[in-house]
């Protein structure tokens, strides 16, 4: 019998206070499906942080389930970083997604010898781990990172990060679950041990998905565009065939060994509680 898998969910920070307020039962609902942890993401080069901490703390006060802050290295010198793993600390938030992030335009190319600042997410990994004890998630890509010149020093990068103390890998999302496990045999092969999640998309939306998908280099193959084709008018049924593809996707996942699966709620409940409910169900 194929064991059920675990979840965790992320979630953006809100920008406002209503959608602060909005995004509390949202979290409050999926925490009734014990999630191991959640996550909040922040947008590019550190631009909402603060809200990130303090969405961080608040959700983790308000549900009782750990959530981490993510975190990246990219034009924050590395004193400031001592600074921002400390107040994490200080509030309790024991598990950071340690990134990069995305460099700034008007910021490239970066000065990769300035000695002051993390160039890298393995850099960032140690060097949060030499100041707290965090638990630590990193990115993975199993179609690769868009800036990567392939999938091998892709996985080499990857490799870094695992051995500077990551706890896990946390993937891209991703539509064709072949590409996952073949991406999975090839982390093997290279000597990584430490569990690599799935981060599986609802679709609530297929053009903005589209949009996300150019933006990490996703395959969004012909099928999935056969699904949504003229549903764009049609939101009852959008819904039902955004939730049967990711309940899918995800009892394959289980199928296949799977303990563990990590979703891109993007603020909304319905597509993943019905995914995550599917799994417990009929798993």
């Amino acid at each position: 019998m194929t064991q059920k898998p675990t979840f965790s969910f992320e979630f953006f920070p809100p920008k406002t206070s209503k959608s602060r307020i909005e995004l509390a039962p949202v979290a409050r609902e999926l925490a009734t499906l014990n999630p191991s942890f959640m996550t909040v993401t922040y947008g590019a080069g550190g631009s909402s942080r603060d809200w990130t901490m303090e969405t961080a703390a608040a959700m983790q006060e308000d549900i009782g389930i750990p959530v981490a802050a993510h975190l990246t290295c990219v034009n924050t010198f590395k004193g400031d970083m001592k600074d921002i793993a400390d107040r994490l600390w200080g509030n309790d938030i024991r598990h950071i997604v340690a990134l990069r992030g995305d460099v700034p335009h008007e910021d490239m190319p970066l000065d990769y010898n300035d000695k002051d600042y993390y160039h890298y997410a393995n850099e960032l990994v140690a060097g949060l781990k030499s100041w707290h004890d965090f638990e630590i998630s990193v990115a993975a890509y199993p179609e690769k990172h868009p800036e990567a010149s392939d999938l091998d020093t892709d996985i080499e990068h990857l490799k870094r990060k695992c051995d500077a103390g990551a706890t896990r890998a946390i993937t891209q999302f991703f539509f064709e679950n072949e590409t996952f496990y073949r991406f999975l045999d090839k982390t093997q092969a290279a000597g990584i041990t430490i569990p690599i999640v799935p981060g599986v998309l609802p679709i609530p939306n297929f053009e903005k998905m589209l949009g996300f998908a150019a933006m990490c280099q996703a395959k969004v193959p012909h099928w999935l565009h056969e699904k949504f084709r003229e549903l764009e008018d049609k939101p009852a049924e959008n819904l039902k065939v955004a939730e049967d593809v990711l309940a899918a996707q995800c009892h394959d996942l289980a199928d296949h060994g799977v303990e563990h699966l990590h979703f891109y709620t993007l603020n909304k409940t319905d597509i993943t509680m019905q995914a995550c409910k599917a799994c417990v169900l009929t798993v």
